[in-house]
C-alpha cells in the first residue's frame, strides 16, 4: 500500500531536522574547548535556525491548501526515506537517530557525527526537493540543500585542521 504524506507533515519533518540540528551544534559548542570549533559550531546552529525558519514559513504558506496536498508515491520509492526519517523524529544532530551527545565525545567525534547528519539530511531534502512543486517553494529546499553541502565542506575543512 502506497505512503502519502501532505506537506504539513512533510514540512514538519523538515522542521524537526533542523531543530535537533540546532540543538546538536549548540550542545556540541558546549562539549569543545577548542575556540576555533566553538565558533564553526555555533555558526552552524545559527544556520539551522534559518532553515528551521524557512521550512515554517513553507508550511504556514500551504496552511489550508497544503494539507491537501499530498505526495503519492506508488512503490514507495521516493516516500520510503521520508518515512524512515520520520520514524527517527530526525536523525540531524545525533549520534544515532536515539542517542543524544554524552558530553564526553573528542572534537573529532562530535565533527564526525555532524558529518554523517549532515550527509543523512541531504539524502532528505533532496528527496524531499523532488516532492515540492515549482510553485511551493522547491528553490528555496534547493538552496537548503546547497547550504546543507557547505555545511559538509565546513566540517570536513575542520576535521582536516585538527
Amino acid at each position: 500500500m502506497p505512503i502519502t504524506f501532505n506537506a504539513n507533515e512533510i514540512f514538519e519533518m523538515a522542521e524537526e531536522i533542523e531543530r535537533n540540528g540546532a540543538k546538536f551544534y549548540r550542545k556540541a559548542a558546549e562539549n569543545t574547548s577548542d575556540e576555533e570549533t566553538k565558533k564553526m559550531l555555533l555558526d552552524m546552529a545559527d544556520m539551522e535556525d534559518g532553515h528551521l525558519a524557512t521550512f515554517k514559513e513553507m508550511r504556514e504558506q500551504f496552511s489550508g491548501q497544503a494539507k491537501g496536498w499530498t505526495v503519492f508515491d506508488p512503490d514507495n520509492q521516493s516516500v520510503l526515506y521520508l518515512q524512515t526519517m520520520a520514524d527517527a523524529r530526525g536523525y540531524e544532530g545525533k549520534i544515532t537517530p536515539n542517542k543524544e551527545l554524552t558530553g564526553n565525545e573528542t572534537t573529532k567525534e562530535i565533527l564526525d557525527i555532524a558529518l554523517n547528519s549532515e550527509k543523512e539530511s541531504v539524502v532528505f531534502y533532496f528527496g524531499l526537493k523532488g516532492m515540492v512543486p515549482v510553485k511551493a517553494g522547491r528553490d528555496k529546499v534547493e538552496a537548503i540543500i546547497i547550504e546543507e553541502l557547505s555545511h559538509i565542506t565546513t566540517l570536513l575543512k575542520q576535521l582536516k585542521s585538527l
